[in-house]
């Protein structure tokens, strides 16, 4: 099983130089990765440390998944300013008022799902799926089987087949399970960067992953009180910046998959800037 993408050497770590046991350690020496990691961590500090996070965090993590959200549904086609999200109350109307719908429901599970992810990740990507796709009376819950469609537009690059997909997802789970010594950005894209290459299920592969990237920033620690939304970021970065990111990864060439995870940290760190901006607007209105 590749941890680092399609074509990626299954070994990652003897290709950098480090004899170590443990893949996605070895990609933390990837050139750049360091720097990345490394300025996540700054940033996700300086909200961290904000004033107004001492007395208020329950409203910045509140207002973080909102925006969170709003950004997930974004990347999936669902495009809707933030107020419109924050007004409406029915989605189960067109298509994009769906979407909008299950990237609101996955980010109020993750929270629900953390204690279970360490344990069990196929069983949580399985919920997550479920809770993604409630609107869908079959195909729920469970990776896709050899002719199933995969109802992913967004995302154009090879579909690997079932086959594949499951034993991948097997091979992911088991590095999750075993834990490591890998810094949390580089868990968190790798298990992003997986998930949207396997598309393991037969809708909503987008929004399931990068509910998977924010359950890998939170459990860690990185960001306990889920006030740094990487989908924020993902999304201010762009649709087309994001796939290009993502091409990067599937190659799995060591360029591509630093340039994802560097990708990803930058995310995470707009997402900071986002809730540091949040923490600002209330600071003022409390004066």
């Amino acid at each position: 099983m590749s941890t680092t993408g399609a074509n990626a050497d299954p070994s990652p770590g003897s290709r950098n130089g480090s004899s170590s046991g443990d893949p996605l350690a070895a990609l933390g020496s990837l050139p750049g990765v360091a720097d990345s990691v490394e300025s996540v961590r700054k940033a996700v500090d300086r909200v961290y440390g904000h004033r107004v996070m001492r007395r208020r965090s329950n409203e910045i993590t509140s207002e973080a998944a909102l925006r969170g959200a709003r950004g997930s549904a974004a990347l999936s086609g669902a495009d809707w300013a933030l107020e419109e999200v924050r007004r409406r109350s029915d989605f189960s109307g067109d298509p994009q008022a769906r979407t909008m719908g299950a990237a609101l429901r996955l980010t109020s599970e993750a929270g629900q799902l953390l204690s279970i992810w360490r344990q069990s990740p196929l069983r949580v990507l399985a919920r997550l799926h479920l809770v993604a796709a409630a609107d869908k009376a079959e195909q729920v819950g469970r990776p896709r089987q050899d002719g199933e469609p995969v109802d992913e537009p967004s995302i154009g690059l090879p579909l690997p087949s079932a086959a594949e997909a499951h034993g991948r997802l097997e091979g992911l789970s088991e590095l999750v399970i075993a834990g490591g010594s890998a810094p949390a950005l580089v868990t968190a894209a790798v298990v992003h960067g997986e998930l949207l290459a396997l598309r393991p299920f037969t809708s909503h592969n987008g929004l399931v992953a990068r509910t998977a990237e924010r359950i890998v920033l939170i459990g860690s620690g990185l960001d306990p009180k889920s006030v740094c939304p990487a989908e924020v970021g993902h999304a201010e970065l762009g649709r087309d910046a994001y796939l290009a990111a993502l091409e990067g990864y599937v190659s799995g060439t060591p360029e591509g998959v630093a340039a994802w995870i560097a990708h990803c940290g930058r995310a995470v760190e707009l997402g900071a800037r986002e809730s540091t901006a949040v923490c600002e607007a209330l600071q003022r209105g409390a004066a």
